[in-house]
Parts: C-alpha cells; structure tokens; sequence
C-alpha cells in the first residue's frame, strides 16, 4: 500500500457479531491500523431509531416505520478515528447511544423497508471506499456484502459480554444487561429480514478471554492475510 503501490486491491472487511463482543473497538483499531475506512452500521440503525423517535412515528406500527424509511437523510462519515452521524444535517452521534433508543432499534430494524434502505446506503459506502473499509454489523457477511474478501464472526460468552457493556454503561447491573443482552440477541436472530447469523465462510472468532489488544491483532493477521493472497 505504501510508496504509492497500485497493486494492492482494496480489501473489503466485514466483522460481524453480538453486541458487547469488541466488534466496534476492534474494527475502528483495525481499520485505523491498516488505512481502511471504516463504517459501524449500527449506528445507521440507531440513527433512524432516533428520527423516528423525535418525529413520534409509532413504532409498534410496522406499517407506518415502512412509510417514512426514505425521509431522514442519514450521512455517516468514514474516517476510524473520528466516525461521524449525521441525520437531515444534525450531529446525533450522542443521542443515537441514549437507552430510549437502544430499546426501540430492534423493532424499527426489524421493518424490511428500513433494511433495504439502510443496505442500500451500506453498500454504496463500501464500493466507494478507495483503499478498502472495515463494516461491522449484524448482517454484513450475510446480507449486506455477502462478496467481502474477508469475514469474520466475533463471539463471546453472555457474561463476558455484560461485563463489558457494563463496563461502558456506567453503573449498570450486570445481571440486567445480560438479560437485555440475550433478549437483544433473540430478537435479531430471529428476525425475518437479515437476521444475526454467521456466515458459512467467515472466521469464527471467541473473544471471551482475549484482550481487546488480542482480537486486533488476530484480526489484523487475518486481513494481511488476505490481502496477501489477493
């Protein structure tokens, strides 16, 4: 990549998984680390939650999510060390992680019209990314970018997973953050359109009793792998 090498093909990297398994933290370092863009499609998710919670759109009426999918124009910036969102022009980067919408993104992702149109905007990212990007999601490998050079799955124990997000969200109860863990996890794996799931050919990777420091430089193998053997 370096001295302005033309033979290195942009390498496209999709890191899917459960939440509280370091997907975000991992793909923002690898990406940072090797010169890729970077993407987190959750926050895409979480941003047009928070659009159709501010414009009191009902959300247990699948039907009305459907109509106003197309409205919020939702713009995520790429750079891994200072991602960016923005919906109709306004930072939601902080709003977008509050627990009203954390609650409501499963309902509101689960709209096949909602997926379409965020895919859409998953895709375009991806094939405009000049040296590459790391996607992480729930649905990446599966769905979104089932072409990506490399794939990979990232797992970790439910009680690994709320140590974690308890670790983030400050003062939580453990016990209660693996209950929403596994619930989250039941409802996007059971979902109709793209749910959580591994895809045949991605790398299965538990981080359980890996360090964050761990996972990226296992990952980093993974991708220079890769992109070697291109």
């Amino acid at each position: 990549m370096e001295n302005g090498a033309p033979t290195a093909k942009p390498v496209i990297v999709a890191i899917d998984g459960p939440s509280g398994t370091g997907k975000s933290s991992t793909s923002k370092a690898v990406a940072a680390q090797l010169g890729l863009s970077y993407l987190d499609t959750g926050a895409q998710y979480r941003a047009i939650t928070w659009w159709m919670v501010a414009n009191d759109i009902d959300l247990e009426d699948p039907t009305a999510i459907a109509a106003v999918a197309g409205k919020p124009e939702i713009v995520s910036g790429t750079d891994p060390s200072a991602p960016t969102i923005t919906v109709d022009g306004v930072d939601v980067a902080g709003p977008i992680r509050t627990q009203d919408v954390t609650s409501k993104v499963s309902a509101v992702s689960a709209v096949p019209e909602v997926r379409t149109r965020i895919t859409e905007l998953q895709r375009s990212l991806a094939a405009g990314a000049e040296q590459g990007i790391v996607v992480e999601g729930r649905d990446i490998g599966t769905t979104v970018l089932p072409d990506a050079d490399l794939k990979i799955f990232l797992t970790a124990s439910p009680e690994a997973r709320a140590a974690r997000r308890s670790g983030e969200l400050k003062g939580a109860d453990v016990h209660a953050t693996r209950e929403a863990l596994i619930k989250r996890d039941a409802a996007d794996s059971s979902r109709k359109t793209s749910p959580l799931a591994k895809a045949d050919d991605a790398v299965e990777v538990d981080t359980s009793d890996l360090t964050l420091a761990q996972v990226i430089e296992c990952v980093v193998t993974l991708v220079e792998e890769k992109r070697a053997g291109q």
